[in-house]
Parts: structure tokens; sequence; C-alpha cells
């Protein structure tokens, strides 16, 4: 190959060239050639060509290597959390009333309790079966609920007592109760002996409510004598779901 043909050749190759080759690599390959000696041999021309198609298929690659095109030092979006509304712009509700808050207040004095008609309403029979007895401790205050199975009683009477003693009916005979001041619970239209089976006589060891006993249950009457200690006031309410009656013995500190 002639010292022509072989420039005709590079050029060639230099015009076919994908990418931007650096600006400098062309001119020096062509000064390289220019002043190669002219006795060169073919040999040592051929060697010469194929290290410069050789340099220039390496700088094609290195210049069109993508590793090399640069890249964004941004990363994958990360959504920015917007501000919490600020606390203190809404009012916070006030919590609502206990239920003690909603009962009656204690009394010392004689009451007289008619259960006020319901919605949905609550049966109140001739004679309403009391089904259980139960007595519980609540700090300030013991508790007596008298449960019945088949609605409410029509009345209700209470009354204290300075003393423990009671008079039974209808044998008359006098029965005392624990502790020192007495609460009479009458109650009208009511039955103790058909559905109840628990005890007549509860002895309960509080410090308020110190006894419950029976001393009636006949022809529809239920009388209950209740023996407490400290102030013998008390407070007295009907309740639904179940049906029943209550009775708060005020604590001695009340």
């Amino acid at each position: 190959m002639s010292k022509e043909d072989f420039r005709r050749e590079l050029n060639n190759t230099f015009d076919q060239m994908s990418g931007s080759p650096s600006p400098g690599l062309r001119d020096r390959v062509r000064s390289s050639i220019a002043q190669a000696p002219e006795a060169r041999s073919p040999f040592w021309i051929a060697t010469i060509a194929a290290a410069v198609i050789a340099v220039l298929i390496i700088g094609v690659l290195f210049v069109a290597n993508p590793a090399r095109r640069p890249t964004s030092n941004a990363g994958p979006g990360v959504p920015t959390a917007s501000p919490s509304a600020s606390p203190g712009g809404t009012p916070t509700p006030s919590p609502s009333p206990t239920p003690d808050a909603q009962l009656p207040a204690f009394t010392c004095a004689a009451g007289d309790y008619v259960f006020k008609e319901t919605t949905p309403p609550v049966p109140t029979p001739a004679v309403a079966y009391i089904s259980a007895l139960r007595t519980g401790t609540h700090g300030t205050y013991d508790r007596i609920t008298i449960e019945f199975s088949n609605g409410m009683p029509g009345h209700v009477q209470t009354s204290t007592h300075s003393d423990t003693t009671f008079t039974e009916s209808p044998s008359g005979m006098s029965a005392t109760l624990r502790g020192r001041k007495g609460i009479l619970v009458v109650i009208h239209g009511a039955d103790l002996h058909s559905a109840y089976k628990g005890s007549v006589d509860i002895v309960t060891g509080y410090a308020n409510l110190a006894e419950v006993k029976r001393l009636e249950d006949f022809e529809g009457v239920v009388q209950l004598g209740l023996g407490v200690n400290g102030t013998g006031c008390y407070r007295a309410f009907f309740l639904t779901n179940p049906n029943r009656l209550v009775i708060d013995i005020e604590g001695i500190s009340g």
C-alpha cells in the first residue's frame, strides 16, 4: 500500500467514526504518519496502520462509553412531609360526667318513690317479683340492689330510724340488726319468695351497710330492714336493664 493510499484510508476511517473523539487525536495520528520515513517497508507501514486503527477504536469506545456520561446526583424523589397542624387550635371536649355525678343527693329524711315511665316502657305489674338482692361497697358509700324479673314495683317508701330495732310482720316480733342506725324499705306490689332463692338475712361486714334483713313478705308487700353506720343518710333510685331499685348508704366520712 502506498503512502497516499494509506492516508486516504486513514481519512475515511476518521470520517466514519461515531462519536466525538478527542480533538487532538486526529492531528497527532496524521502528524505521525507524515513524519514517518519514506523508506519504511510495507510491513512497517501495515504495523503502524494496525496500531493507529486500534488506537482509534479504543478512542471511539472510550468517548462513546455510556458509563462515562455524567449522571445526576439527585436520588429518587422523596415526598416531603407537610407541616402538621399546630396543636391547641381545637378545644378539647370535656369528659362526660361520671355515673355518680348524675345520681340524686343523699338524704336523711323519709321518701316516697314511684317509678317513672320510660321509652320503651317498662311494665309495672300488680306484683313485681324480686329475683336478686345484691350488696357492694364503693369507697364512699355502700349499696344494696334489689332486682325485679318482670317489671318495676308501683310504689316504694323509705324511712330512717335512730336505732336498728324493727318489727317483723305479720308476726309482730322485734328484730335488732347490726349497725347503729336503721333504714326501713317498704316495697308495695312486690314478692320476695317466688323468684328469689337467696338469703333473707345478709350480714355484709361493710363499714356503712352492716346488715340487710327481710321483715315482711306478705300479700304483695315486702319490707327490708337495713342496719347502717355513720350518718344514716341514703339515696334511692330506679335503674333499668335490668330493672332494679338501688339504695346507696352514705359513708361514715360523707
